[in-house]
């Protein structure tokens, strides 16, 4: 998820540097809702490329590649960008049979990826993900940036009956590894300062063991709210309509940032420098690799969060 939020911005500079630019999105299927949201996105082919690594020989596999290859070649597209510099991406790139815009064998992430491109750009790869992604597809169309990133996200009014009645705070304590969870002793004294605030909290979850230790730590808060399972666009409107967001390293705090809710991202087991959350509205990145933020410091930057909402 994360690679898709970073590569908006550079999709917004591109629709206003070129307008009347058509734009189709590639994505894989799971995330297919959220290049759904840009405006500028003209149409959103999916794939399911994790699902085809599980039964490579199937015919159904066959069937689905076989299309993917379809409806990538029948539009005739001019030119293709990768974004995610790898080796997998850059494959899926070729299908278009168009002319391919990647990062060079020195900027790529996978420096094989760059085998097959027509056209490669060199970007240092110690910048932010979202401002390298801009400069790629700045070099590919000949633009110059000179605005702050703008994800461009519209996020539909939604109806979500089980969301508290009054102003809360959601707290994103889910991550796919164990080494990047913040302690559940620390949410709750979080939570509990929240609820001092007059916040409830709202705890989203992905899989059961998430969902387990979301409602555990929502027994530990007063007027705690465990999210029933959300698609990616009821994500984004809870996110939006927050006061506030706090957590971990995972894609709903970098979706926070999208959606202009001030987030506070909390860095337990990597580095934020090329990777955290980044925005125009508040967005602060605390802790880094083996050392996790205090409890003290991540209320700190969230007190300043709800002060600029």
């Amino acid at each position: 998820m994360g690679d898709i939020i970073h590569t908006l911005p550079a999709l917004t500079d591109l629709a206003r540097a070129r307008p009347g630019t058509t734009l189709d999105w590639v994505v894989e299927e799971g995330f297919a809702e959220l290049p759904r949201l840009h405006p500028a996105v003209e149409r959103v082919i999916p794939f399911a490329l994790r699902r085809w690594r599980r039964s490579p020989l199937a015919a159904s596999t066959h069937a689905e590649v076989a299309s993917l290859r379809r409806a990538l070649a029948e539009p005739g597209y001019d030119r293709v960008i990768d974004a995610q510099g790898l080796i997998k991406s850059a494959l899926v790139a070729r299908l278009a049979g168009a002319p391919v815009t990647g990062y060079d064998r020195h900027s790529a992430r996978e420096s094989l990826a760059a085998l097959s491109y027509t056209e490669c750009h060199g970007v240092a790869k110690n910048l932010h993900a979202i401002e390298r992604a801009r400069l790629l597809f700045a070099g590919a169309f000949d633009y110059r940036i000179d605005t702050p990133p703008d994800y461009g996200l519209a996020v539909p009014p939604l109806d979500l009956p089980w969301r508290p009645a009054g102003a809360y705070a959601v707290l994103l304590t889910a991550t796919s590894r164990a080494d990047k969870e913040w302690a559940e002793p620390n949410w709750t004294a979080l939570g509990l300062r929240l609820a001092a605030e007059g916040l409830a909290c709202v705890l989203p979850w992905g899989s059961e063991p998430e969902r387990v230790r979301a409602e555990r730590l929502a027994q530990t808060l007063p007027s705690a709210v465990v999210a029933p399972r959300l698609g990616l666009t009821e994500a984004a409107r809870l996110l939006a309509d927050a006061r506030v967001v706090v957590g971990v390293d995972t894609g709903l705090a970098h979706l926070a940032a999208a959606v202009a809710t001030p987030v506070v991202a909390i860095f337990c087991a990597s580095d934020p420098d090329r990777t955290g959350v980044l925005a125009g509205s508040y967005a602060v990145n605390l802790g880094a690799r083996g050392a996790p933020p205090d409890v003290a410091t991540v209320w700190a930057a969230t007190l300043q969060g709800l002060a600029a909402r």
